[in-house]
Parts: structure tokens; C-alpha cells; sequence
């Protein structure tokens, strides 16, 4: 599966199947609070995913079409590797970013539980609204995810952990210690990729 950068998605099938399983294991963990605070669990945490579905699939219609055009500087020993370094330097902007500072402090205040209980439609709403916040908040992670080898265990596992550590701590910090690390993996990735621990370089072609 793990074909680092550039990894193959498979069809959309597969892939929508692997996105929701992804998408639950990294993303509600951090929903708990305010989904139990709800008192309709479940159906708060289906609103949530929805979204992130919807965003699942314009992300797979977004890499399959760039992959039609069969551009040779995607090509990892072409420009692959400084597309990616791009990318995951582009999610470091991100997070210095206004829109992911308000969007951040939003889902601090959910992850705390502080919300009021509803009935069953209501929290389906207040999750779907929740996870266009959590959208705006991790896509630029999520996006550097995807320039890392999406269907890497250990890449997910690392995004899913910094995720966490934004949503589930007041370390008023935390945004910028991400960015600064975001920052120097794009330039390991972009300098000495072989060096960096856990990145599975693509197969020449």
C-alpha cells in the first residue's frame, strides 16, 4: 500500500472505503468530548465524517485528474520531490495562517465539550458543522499527507498526533511548533529525502 509520495489511490471504491476508516481513526479521537456532550454520540460523529467524505472525494478527483495529464515533472527524479517539499511547506504557511487560527480555536472550544445537549437532527447539523470547521482547520495537514504517501501507517499516525496535540491542548503554541517542523521536513524532503525516517521513496518508473 505505502508507496510514499505519489501513491497510488486505486478506485474510488477502495479508496472511499480506506478514506472514512482514516478519517474516524484520526479524526474522532478528538471529537469525543463534544460528541458525548451532545448526547447523540453516534449520530454527532456521522454528521462529522460527512464533510470530511465530501472532501475525501474532491481530493480523489483532484489527484486522478493531475495524474491524466501524465506530467513528467511529477515524476519523483524529476520534480516530484520539490512538488511535495511544496506542499508540506505550504501546510507550514497554513498554520500561521488567520483562517486556521479561528478555525483552530473553534475546535478547541467543541474538543472541550462545552456544548449544549440536542436532539438527534440538531446534533447531526452541529457535527456536520463541526467537521467543516475540522476541514478548514487540518486540510493543509491532510494535503501534506497526501505529499507524504497517504496510505502510509506511520504518516498517518504522525498527522493524526499532531492533530491531536492542536485540538486537545491550550498550548497556545502548538500552531507554530507545527509549522517550524512542517517547514524542516519540506526541506529534508526536498534536499535529502533518503534520510528522512519513514519516507518510502517512489519505484522508478
Amino acid at each position: 500500500m505505502d508507496m510514499g509520495p505519489g501513491t497510488e489511490l486505486g478506485d474510488l471504491g477502495w479508496f472511499a472505503g480506506v478514506w472514512a476508516v482514516m478519517m474516524a481513526a484520526m479524526m474522532l479521537p478528538s471529537l469525543v468530548p463534544a460528541a458525548l456532550a451532545r448526547g447523540h454520540a453516534v449520530v454527532f460523529a456521522a454528521g462529522f465524517l460527512v464533510p470530511w467524505a465530501l472532501a475525501g472525494l474532491a481530493a480523489y478527483a483532484l489527484v486522478d485528474a493531475v495524474s491524466s495529464f501524465d506530467a513528467g515533472f511529477l515524476d519523483w527524479e524529476g520534480g516530484g520531490r520539490y512538488t511535495a517539499a511544496a506542499v508540506i511547506g505550504g501546510a507550514a504557511a497554513y498554520e500561521l495562517s488567520r483562517p486556521k487560527e479561528a478555525c483552530l480555536r473553534r475546535c478547541r472550544l467543541a474538543a472541550t465539550g462545552r456544548v449544549p445537549r440536542a436532539g438527534a437532527a440538531a446534533s447531526l447539523g452541529a457535527g456536520a458543522g463541526l467537521g467543516l470547521v475540522c476541514i478548514g482547520c487540518c486540510w493543509a495537514l491532510m494535503a501534506a499527507l497526501f505529499a507524504l504517501g497517504v496510505m502510509s501507517v506511520q504518516w498517518m499516525a504522525v498527522i493524526a498526533a499532531l492533530i491531536a496535540i492542536e485540538k486537545l491542548t491550550a498550548w497556545e503554541s502548538a500552531p507554530r511548533v507545527v509549522a517550524v517542523s512542517l517547514a524542516a521536513l519540506a526541506l529534508a524532503v526536498a534536499i535529502f529525502p533518503e534520510q528522512v525516517p519513514g519516507l518510502t521513496i517512489p519505484p522508478l518508473m
